[in-house]
This record gives C-alpha cells, sequence and structure tokens, in this order.
C-alpha cells in the first residue's frame, strides 16, 4: 500500500471518529466544561484545527496557515493572534466558543488542503526534513504521523466529555 493511501486512510478514519463524537450535540453541550479551568468540546475542536493547519500550511508547506490568509478568525469571530494553545485557566474560563457548525467548516477547510498536500506529496517528500518547534528537525513523515496521533487524543477527550453529559450512545 502506498504511503499517501494509509495517511489518506488514517485521517477519513479520524473524520468518522470526530463525526461520531461530535453527533448531534447541542451548543450547550459543546460549551459546556467540567469545571473552571478545564477545556470544552469547541475549544478542544478548535485546537485540533487550529494545530492541522499550522502542521500543514505552517510547518510542512511554508505557507501562511488559512486561518489568516482566509480570515477564518474573522468568520469564527476570534482574535487573528489566537492560536487555539497553550491557555491560561483564566482564558479557558473567558473563551467564548464558536457555533460548532462554524468550527467544523473551518476543520473541514484546513482537512481539503491537508488532503490535497498529501496526496501531492513523492514519496522522497516524506523524508524531507522539517522544523518542529520545540523538537528540531524531523522527516515531514512525522508531520502526519503526529497529527493522527494528536487529533486522535483529542477525539478521546472530546468523547469523554461527552460521555460525561449524556453518553456516547444517546
Amino acid at each position: 500500500m502506498e504511503l499517501q493511501r494509509y495517511i489518506g486512510i488514517e485521517l477519513s478514519g479520524l473524520k468518522m471518529a470526530m463525526g461520531r463524537a461530535l453527533d448531534s450535540l447541542t451548543q450547550q453541550e459543546v460549551i459546556w466544561r467540567p469545571a473552571s479551568g478545564c477545556n470544552s468540546i469547541g475549544i478542544i475542536l478548535l485546537h485540533v484545527a487550529r494545530s492541522e493547519d499550522s502542521f500543514i500550511q505552517g510547518m510542512l508547506q511554508s505557507k501562511p496557515q488559512i486561518w489568516k490568509s482566509e480570515k477564518w478568525y474573522e468568520k469564527l469571530n476570534l482574535a487573528e493572534e489566537e492560536d487555539g494553545a497553550h491557555f491560561t485557566m483564566d482564558q479557558v474560563n473567558a473563551f467564548q466558543v464558536p457555533q460548532l457548525s462554524d468550527i467544523m467548516a473551518y476543520y473541514d477547510a484546513v482537512r481539503v488542503i491537508t488532503k490535497e498536500r498529501l496526496r501531492a506529496m513523492a514519496l522522497e517528500d516524506f523524508d524531507k526534513k522539517v522544523t518542529f518547534p520545540h523538537f528540531g528537525e524531523a522527516p515531514a513523515a512525522s508531520i502526519f504521523s503526529f497529527l493522527i496521533a494528536h487529533t486522535s487524543q483529542h477525539i478521546g477527550e472530546i468523547s469523554y466529555l461527552r460521555g460525561m453529559q449524556r453518553g456516547m450512545d444517546k
């Protein structure tokens, strides 16, 4: 099996798992937090989308993230410099979660670019070095490995928060 096809299958599986975790959630469930300082589903989902935008557009392609180039920050009514990560407790508590449909529109737009880039990569492109902030250089394939693991972990968190509210089967 070709590497691009395998990664594409993994990305599709993550999209399906995310869809199951988010299926039929209300906006109230998306913004709910179990306690002060805890992330909501909405914050986690925005973080996943912002991270993928950063990994693929920024680190892999050295291009501006679509967050800025397509002005998603305006569409989501958030600050242009919002990176979706490294929040303090006060920032988590004050964060105004956008509508789930709007966050998903951004996430879907990011995923389209991810898959386009994946399809355009030659096998040798996966060996090219990219720089991970705080970790140094690694092969470009590592971005996809990290993206898959990162997204999977956060889907688990989203599923847990959903389960705390209503269970996965409801």
